[in-house]
């Protein structure tokens, strides 16, 4: 017994032992922390905004912090000079917006002209079906009068969403935000041009503020109050610039002779796009515009015959009665209004109008470009040749052939003869 319990103790005490020396083994030193410091890289904001002016001392932007007040904080910094590029840079998130709101628009009045003419529709030819049932129907009256009632009442609806539809003219309202979407992304790619050349001026901002402020009164966004007048008394080209543009140019600047090549403008080169004019101001623009009065009055006598149709035959088929002839009224001008409908809204005669009026402004914005152009000093002209380049790949020329026109002319109008040539290849 005494001899286990010397065992036992013998035991407990290595036990013992060998646990101080297992916790002895554990606890080992901590090694000293060490810092180390790494540099903050900024963000692409702050590297886009310390590219105005050096490198700015600045903390790091939020994520929540929207692009406007870094704006304001950039304009409001009196180390940062150009402004004007802010400033464009405001411009251009608005005219972004712009595309956006018009794009939307394009889509919504494409169903506006969709829905619309496919409901007018239904219910002049169910209405026409009704009334040549109420012709063929029994002597009941019963039957006969809610035939006739319901096809009364069909062609009057008819009649009345017409009238709105004819007014309004979606396809003309898609075609103008198709035309605001594009001149907004071409205003939107000006500005990046601008700012990417460097150095821009107040007059840039002020000259793309006014643009901007054009376009929204040449293309507005809504229908009530500031509508376009789909059936003007005179075809009239659409005008999407400001009208102080050229007066602001040339405020200062008048015309000069030219005597000798300077700055790429020579004396041939000036008779050149002149001789462009002319030709624009009796083929191009003469053109469309007679086109554009003819669909003019097409669009205004299908305005006026598809809901005065629609209209006879409601009155109509109230009077049809057993085996009346009166039914061949209601069946007759309700085929002739979905007639009507479908040639003015489904071949979309009010947007071939919008597109005339586009290619008028495109034309007469080209005649107020070249003008004014030639009537400013040689040096605060473009350069000649750049500039002749531009006029040529507008009317979808190569400079050689702009060229040609301008003799061409030349040449008919000392014999004159009328020029059979336009002188825009696009249109």
């Amino acid at each position: 017994m005494a001899s286990s319990l010397q065992t036992t103790a013998i035991l407990s005490s290595s036990s013992c032992y060998s646990l101080r020396a297992v916790n002895a083994s554990i606890h080992v030193p901590k090694p000293p922390r060490v810092s180390y410091s790494v540099p903050k890289v900024p963000t692409r904001k702050m590297q886009q905004i310390e590219e105005f002016n050096g490198s700015i001392d600045t903390t790091p932007l939020e994520k929540n912090v929207i692009t406007t007040q870094i704006y304001d904080g950039v304009y409001n910094n009196p180390n940062i000079k150009p402004k004007a590029t802010v400033q464009l840079y405001a411009i251009l998130e608005e005219v972004a917006d712009r595309i956006e709101m018009h794009s939307n628009l394009v889509q919504q009045r494409d169903n506006w002209n969709n829905l619309l003419l496919n409901s007018i529709n239904m219910m002049t030819l169910t209405a026409t079906a009704m009334a040549g049932f109420a012709a063929t129907s029994g002597g009941d009256s019963a039957p006969l009068f809610s035939l006739n009632l319901s096809s009364a009442l069909l062609f009057s609806a008819a009649t009345g969403m017409s009238l709105v539809m004819n007014k309004i003219q979606p396809s003309q309202l898609a075609e103008e935000q198709r035309n605001a979407t594009r001149l907004f992304r071409k205003l939107q790619t000006q500005i990046q041009t601008t700012i990417a050349l460097g150095n821009p001026t107040e007059e840039d901002v002020k000259g793309s503020t006014e643009k901007v402020l054009a376009l929204d009164k040449a293309y507005p966004l809504p229908l009530l109050g500031v509508m376009l007048d789909k059936f003007p008394a005179k075809f009239e080209p659409a005008v999407w610039w400001p009208s102080t543009q050229f007066q602001r140019e040339n405020k200062t600047h008048q015309g000069s002779k030219v005597e000798s090549k300077n700055n790429g403008w020579s004396k041939e080169l000036e008779m050149e796009l002149r001789e462009v004019i002319e030709v624009i101001k009796r083929k191009d623009a003469e053109d469309y515009e007679r086109l554009g009065n003819i669909v003019l009055k097409i669009n205004k006598t299908l305005a006026i015959a598809g809901p005065l149709l629609t209209g006879i035959a409601a009155v109509g088929s109230s009077f049809v009665g057993n085996g009346s002839l009166a039914a061949i009224v209601p069946v007759m001008a309700g085929s002739l209004a979905a007639a009507v409908n479908a040639f003015e809204h489904g071949g979309q005669v009010g947007m071939i109008f919008e597109m005339y009026r586009n290619c008028g402004g495109f034309f007469k914005l080209l005649e107020e470009t070249i003008e004014a152009t030639l009537d400013k000093d040689l040096d605060k002209r473009e350069n000649g040749e750049l500039f002749e380049m531009k006029v040529a790949t507008q009317l979808g020329r190569s400079v050689s052939e702009l060229r040609q026109l301008a003799s061409k002319s030349t040449s008919y109008r000392v014999e004159g003869i009328a020029i059979d040539e336009f002188a825009s290849k696009l249109f």
